[in-house]
């Protein structure tokens, strides 16, 4: 079954990794901005990270059959530094232009400091002002509910957000109602150690049904695995899903959110 998996970090991936994927059936991946495994020196940093993400790795994953998009944004990881935030955000205008680049993300809580609230406003200001789609990160394992309700708080301060435009990442069971009864995209992350795995993906997709929800691997420079979504696509055989639903949370489902981009072109 081909698939896309709408979040992954490539840059940290191996070919091996890419030529597996292909071999699996992926036919397109996007790869949102996040922290580089380490806290970057300055603003230099970004921009080749941006230019990496946005130029480099399409050219890679091309190689393979696959096709690239990308996110531009400032992580939550290190968005306690404003000054460099700040400048982060002027930077990211320059690069949402660039073809295949679907919107800002990923964005969102880490620590759920004020200082990462302050950053996480001005970032949805910047997607509002310039229509743009939008990723959120929410926080992992303590903080995922309260970090969660943080997030939708300051996305339902701005009314001119399209909540249809917006995904919430990262879901897991006792924060995925909250996404979708807000009338937001929902992601369950297939990651080993933080988050879920095929099995949860798939008891939550029997209780909530497939509409509006997208799966994907994240995998990063973490133990993560860059074949989760077959995994998951393989579960949901094992349990006697319908095929037409799985296709549907893993291929018309990426369509269709991703569609809404102006540079989303398939």
């Amino acid at each position: 079954m081909q698939f896309f998996d709408p979040h992954i970090h490539v840059a940290s991936r191996t070919t091996d990794d890419l030529s597996a994927m292909a071999l699996a059936g992926c036919v397109a991946v996007s790869e949102p901005a996040f922290w580089a495994g380490f806290d970057r020196s300055g603003i230099d940093s970004f921009r080749d990270y941006f230019r990496q993400i946005s130029q480099w790795e399409p050219k890679r994953t091309a190689s393979y059959g696959i096709r690239h998009y990308c996110w531009i944004g400032m992580n939550a990881k290190e968005a306690e530094n404003l000054k460099l935030s700040r400048e982060v955000i002027a930077l990211m205008p320059e690069f949402l232009e660039l073809p295949g680049v679907l919107g800002v993300g990923e964005i969102g809580l880490n620590k759920c400091t004020r200082n990462e609230t302050i950053v996480l406003e001005e970032l949805v200001d910047l997607a509002a002002s310039r229509d743009e789609q939008i990723l959120v990160h929410t926080p992992h394992l303590e903080d995922k509910h309260r970090g969660t309700k943080m997030i939708l708080d300051v996305l339902a301060a701005d009314r001119r957000l399209d909540r249809s435009r917006v995904c919430i990442d990262h879901c897991e069971e006792h924060t995925l109602r909250l996404a979708l009864d807000a009338g937001y995209w929902a992601g369950i992350t297939l990651y080993p150690t933080t988050k879920g795995t095929p099995e949860r993906a798939v008891d939550m997709i029997e209780q909530y049904g497939a509409e509006r929800l997208l799966v994907n691997s994240s995998a990063d420079w973490g133990p993560s695995d860059p074949m989760a979504v077959p995994k998951f696509i393989a579960m949901m055989t094992q349990r006697g899903v319908k095929e037409a639903i799985a296709r549907q949370v893993v291929y018309e489902n990426p369509m269709t959110f991703f569609n809404q981009s102006r540079n989303f072109k398939f």
